[in-house]
């Protein structure tokens, strides 16, 4: 006895099974019945389909079955597909085979639900629409990372999550308990890349980062993906290059597999599509002070980092991400240069995406001088011994060198149109939330 070939939704959706008949397998999505007649919206991974149950077209238990089978029940179901414009995707099929596989329960989810009862039922919501065309998008985002790292000769490097050391700020560590010891989750895979620099010479890797930011905003979460790269013999300028390029060939690989699911989301392909064959311009720190200045008459104070209301209102000026150079260095981190050429700024920059999602990158030169960088450990508490490891790198044939990291959920977030970070991961982890 041959095994069942089941026909996937989007190839029905195709056009290609028209008056053939088929099986069919997947969950119902929605269902309503009117006398002899049950429509069901059935769903797999890949679509929507309208199945139109008659009671003339199958047995009577079948029809029973069908008609009071809930949302959710798994399900498979014969017959054979028709066109028809009033359906969604413009085809249904007429059943004469209803099988339940395992029938639901009544669905804990309703039309207009909270956000924090979604995020409680998080474990279901995953079967919405919505999350389904984000998941899709988020998965041609990290393959899109991985290829564009392979094709330009880079090497893929692991680094320990428990570390010593903090990369980033001590406020925003996440302490653990280490046998004896204590050591931290990571916060960035930086120090570890620099040290393979110098055999690898270039190298990515994704993977998860922990801050303990105590943030309750819309782009903050305790846990999220971070896409991070290291090259040496790279300075500044050819740095930011590299990261537009990169933020340029995520948004094209998106725009040619994801348009359905840029559709669910009310996503602009056409948008999407003009910033990726767009040039990202670049403007210093000091730029961009003027230009909320002059323009948004918003006056910050020269040393003070950007904050999301001016980040929002510089980027009213740009349709497309924008990289800014030059913070002031005093608010960098110690591994940041100070620029020769512009004193008291750093040699590091972000990248700043439109419509209000803020910094989607940020990345430097990293400092060859070791006397400097202990000095700016000093200057915040820091216990430059435990970063010994770290100056041997400069002690033993150092060459220029940079990197920079990608927010993973930042970037899904704007592509995808999503009001909240929190859509843009499976599972979010904030300062109030670590279940499901």
């Amino acid at each position: 006895m041959s095994e069942t070939k089941f026909v996937a939704i989007n190839e029905i959706l195709s056009g290609n099974y028209t008056d053939k008949h088929i099986s069919v397998r997947g969950w119902i999505y929605r269902t309503r019945s009117s006398g002899n007649i049950v429509f069901i919206n059935l769903r797999d991974a890949t679509g929507i389909l309208q199945a139109t149950v008659k009671r003339d077209n199958l047995s009577d238990e079948m029809f029973e079955e069908a008609k009071k089978t809930l949302i959710e029940s798994s399900i498979i179901v014969k017959g054979t597909i028709a066109e028809d414009k009033r359906a969604p995707g413009g085809y249904e099929l007429r059943v004469d085979t209803f099988q339940v596989l395992q029938s639901a329960e009544p669905f804990p989810i309703v039309e207009d639900q909270s956000p924090e009862f979604l995020l409680d039922q998080r474990h279901l919501w995953l079967r919405s629409q919505k999350l389904n065309a984000v998941l899709k998008i988020r998965s041609t985002i990290v393959g899109a990372i991985h290829q564009f790292f392979r094709d330009h000769d880079y090497i893929e490097f692991d680094a320990p999550v428990l570390q010593p050391n903090q990369c980033e700020g001590g406020a925003t560590l996440f302490e653990v308990k280490y046998y004896d010891n204590k050591t931290y989750l990571s916060q960035s895979w930086q120090l570890y890349a620099e040290a393979a620099v110098f055999s690898l010479e270039k190298v990515y890797n994704m993977g998860p980062t922990f801050r303990a930011e105590k943030s309750k905003t819309s782009r903050h979460l305790s846990e999220f993906w971070m896409a991070e790269m290291e090259a040496a013999w790279v300075k500044l300028p050819k740095l930011t290059e590299i990261a537009k390029k990169e933020v340029q060939f995520i948004l094209k690989q998106v725009v040619e597999k994801n348009s359905p699911e840029l559709q669910v989301l009310d996503q602009d392909v056409e948008k999407l599509k003009h910033i990726a064959e767009s040039e990202f311009p670049t403007i210093t720190y000091d730029k961009a002070l003027s230009i909320l200045k002059e323009n948004a008459n918003m006056k910050v104070p020269w040393g003070k980092d950007l904050r999301t209301i001016e980040e929002n209102k510089l980027m009213e000026y740009f349709e497309t991400p924008v990289v800014v150079t030059n913070y002031p260095l005093e608010i960098m981190a110690f591994y940041k240069p100070e620029d020769p050429k512009k004193p008291k700024t750093a040699l590091c920059f972000d990248m700043i995406a439109p419509s209000g999602y803020g910094e989607i990158i940020g990345g430097s030169q990293r400092s060859e001088d070791i006397d400097y960088m202990k000095k700016r450990l000093r200057e915040t508490g820091e216990d430059e011994e435990n970063y010994e490891w770290y100056f041997d790198l400069r002690r033993y044939g150092s060459v220029p060198h940079s990197g920079y990291g990608l927010g993973v959920e930042r970037v899904v977030a704007w592509i995808c149109n999503l009001d909240n970070i929190k859509d843009a991961i499976p599972f979010p982890r904030t300062m109030n939330r670590f279940q499901p």
